[in-house]
């Protein structure tokens, strides 16, 4: 009888040789060589083995607005780019996921069209505070809030006293609340509609403040605390302080604060506009550093497409505003550091409490990616989104994805995949 279901041979991104034996969707056996038996074996020295992307932050807009991504493309993109799970935020569907009732909606919906596992995060609004415990028995992987408007009507976004309120529903219930930490701008309105006036209307002040206040609200209340899309170092450098005070606190980046700068802003137009805006190519170089050395906990894509017509017009500032970069934001910043598994797996999947998940080791999920250099030009026609728009188009990728494996089985669009909750705390 054979020893596993599948044995993979490749390489580690270091360039050393690695086997990976896979039973029952589990990984059974890691070494560096592994001469077993097994039903399939793939012999791939010339690829590199990555744990899957556990892509904390992502935009699906299902239900509500399909026209805009939806389950099925988006986690097929993710698939391409790496990802082996995904937490859907409670907006851009419509309504947004604000009781038990629209997070189970969308669990089942989720079920029937994701080619990969999945969580979702439940909303922590004004409106929401009387539902977050109904949200976690439904199984709920955390509460998102907005300290600025959210850009949508329908998803308010949290006041101190709401914030504090949420968080301490969130302690007692063992769940993190993740913020938009940034604050809603205050200073003269801007004297244009370009990218540079939209750039300059949300200073970096704004993030820090925001931040300052959900860290001291999260160490007062015990709540578990995820920044989301931090994009400034002096950002990082309050979180790395509240950690030294004992705060339950981690951050999370994007790859497009690590690929694109304020002047990619201005060059690309609408389809670079994000709030928090692109910065200046030193807090880009000092992010790289931080996300080097570890004072990052996980990387996001903040996926959040729209249909085209929301990307036209020469006002910046109606224009909607989101990255769509899931399939190719994780190979561009492994052209540049291949070696994030922490980041992009082991992290998540510690802070998130998903025990079977989170990097190359034996008992978990075999949840992995393959690898190759090739290096070509990212094409309007690679993209498997619902709408070809992305900021990354003609720029040149070398770390091309070949296959991703969920629970050791080939990812394609048939695939599904399962919702995902947190282990009691």
């Amino acid at each position: 009888m054979p020893a596993f279901d599948l044995l993979i041979h490749s390489t580690t991104p270091d360039g050393s040789p690695v086997s990976l034996g896979i039973t029952d969707g589990c990984i059974a056996a890691l070494d560096s060589h592994l001469a077993s038996t097994a039903t399939k074996e793939l012999t791939a020295p010339e690829t590199t083995l990555y744990p899957g992307w556990i892509d904390a932050h992502v935009h699906f807009n299902e239900p509500g607005r399909t026209e805009w991504e939806g389950l099925a493309s988006g986690s097929w993109a993710l698939a391409k780019g790496g990802g082996t799970a995904f937490f859907d935020m409670p907006l851009n569907s419509s309504p947004p996921v604000l009781n038990r009732q629209l997070l189970e909606e969308k669990s089942a919906l989720a079920g029937q069209k994701s080619c990969l596992d999945f969580a979702l995060w439940g909303g922590l609004t004004p409106d929401s505070l009387d539902h977050l415990e109904d949200m976690a028995q439904a199984g709920a992987i955390g509460f998102k809030a907005f300290l600025c408007h959210s850009g949508l009507d329908e998803f308010p976004h949290a006041d101190p006293q709401t914030l504090k309120v949420g968080m301490t529903t969130a302690a007692a219930l063992n769940l993190p609340v993740s913020t938009h930490a940034e604050f809603n701008p205050t200073g003269p309105p801007p004297t244009g509609t370009d990218m540079r006036a939209w750039l300059d209307s949300r200073p970096i002040q704004l993030e820090l403040d925001a931040i300052q206040l959900a860290t001291d609200l999260a160490g007062e209340t015990g709540c578990a605390l995820h920044i989301v899309h931090v994009y400034c170092p002096e950002g990082i450098e309050l979180i790395s302080q509240a950690k030294s005070r004992g705060v339950n606190v981690t951050a999370e980046t994007c790859p497009h604060y690590l690929l694109l700068d304020e002047s990619s802003a201005i060059e690309i137009g609408a389809f670079a506009k994000c709030a928090p805006p692109l910065r200046n190519p030193e807090r880009v170089a000092a992010l790289w550093q931080d996300l080097r050395s570890g004072r990052i906990d996980t990387l996001g894509s903040d996926h959040s497409p729209s249909s085209p017509d929301l990307k036209t017009g020469d006002d910046l500032f109606a224009i909607w505003g989101g990255i769509a970069g899931i399939q190719h934001g994780l190979p561009l910043l492994l052209d540049q550091e291949p070696t994030l598994n922490e980041q992009i797996s082991a992290n998540v999947a510690q802070r998130f409490r998903l025990p079977n998940k989170g990097g190359l080791t034996i008992g978990h999920d075999a949840d992995f990616f393959l690898t190759q250099k090739d290096s070509q030009p990212i094409a309007v026609e690679d993209l498997v989104t619902r709408h070809p728009i992305s900021p990354y188009l003609n720029r040149t990728l070398s770390t091309q994805i070949t296959a991703t494996y969920l629970r050791g089985q080939l990812v394609t669009p048939e695939t599904k995949g399962k919702l995902l909750k947190p282990e009691p705390a």
